[in-house]
């Protein structure tokens, strides 16, 4: 009897447990299916209004009854959408190449060199990135104002590119921390230098956390709006953020449909880039998160 007991009692632990399990699971399922809930409807409410007639959006429908390209080829002819373009891609570019190339410099100094205030140096890029960088908006603009870079695609660039110096450089540490130090040191004994080194196996082994850092650093100008704003004056140096902002920003010029058609040409490269670079980016953030 006893026996029969315990197996009863065991029966039920199990089956406790298990509907706990199936529980736990439903929840997340539920959760996740509630995040991406919220991160559908707007795309779907911005595609559906970028293909509503007229410009008002309190008429727009997430599907409409008469879908028009019209809103696109307005944008495309009769704004600067392709001069905002062209600056955009020309400070995504530039500022790609330099925050890539500054980052991946600080990091292999910190990663392979010992020196002194090395600890308190990754701890300040590590502060600073606690900081939003609007908090520095009047600090920028009086520094590019008397080096005269302001209204200039070069003076956003090297803000940019310093900017990403504190968030891109742990990661890409991490990166080089996991490469074993023995490589090098073969390197070393047939004569190769640490420029050598650097080149030829840290960065090709590092390819995920490079490519992870290069391509959110090519995102930044497409998503910013504040420093553009602040920045750059003309408006032939205007980037996609402050060009569409003007498309809605006063009750004279409020193109909402053509705006959100705007918004739609420029959310898909972006989301064609990470789908691409999607196991590049994964293995960055995986690879950065191993060793501080």
């Amino acid at each position: 009897m006893s026996k029969l007991k315990n197996n009863g009692r065991d029966g039920i632990r199990a089956n406790s447990a298990k509907f706990r399990e199936k529980l736990i699971v439903t929840g997340i399922y539920a959760v996740f299916a509630l995040l991406l809930a919220a991160i559908v409807y707007p795309i779907v409410w911005v595609i559906g209004t970028s293909l509503n007639p007229g410009t008002g959006l309190l008429v727009s429908s997430m599907f409409p009854a008469n879908p028009t390209f019209g809103h696109y080829a307005e944008l495309i002819g009769d704004t600067d959408f392709v001069l905002w373009y062209g600056n955009t891609v020309k400070v995504a570019v530039c500022n790609a190449v330099l925050s890539t190339a500054l980052v991946a410099i600080t990091a292999y100094a910190f990663s392979r060199f010992r020196f002194k205030g090395r600890k308190q140096g990754l701890m300040t890029l590590l502060v600073l990135q606690m900081f939003p960088g609007f908090l520095s908006i009047m600090a920028i603009f009086v520094l590019l104002l008397q080096t005269k870079m302001l209204d200039t695609h070069l003076g956003i660039v090297l803000i940019y590119a310093g900017g990403a110096v504190s968030m891109g450089t742990w990661v890409m540490k991490g990166h080089f921390d996991t490469i074993p130090r023995s490589l090098e040191e073969a390197a070393f004994l047939d004569g190769a230098t640490h420029k050598d080194t650097f080149f030829k196996i840290i960065l090709p082994l590092s390819l995920p956390a490079v490519t992870f850092v290069a391509l959110n650093s090519f995102i930044t100008p497409f998503m910013d709006f504040i420093l553009p704003q602040i920045v750059l004056r003309s408006s032939e140096k205007m980037t996609l953020a402050q060009g569409l902002y003007n498309m809605v920003a006063n009750e004279t010029n409020s193109s909402f449909t053509v705006f959100a058609a705007g918004a739609v040409l420029v959310a898909l490269p972006i989301t064609l880039l990470y789908m691409y670079f999607q196991k590049y980016l994964i293995g960055g953030l995986a690879a950065g998160a191993d060793k501080g």
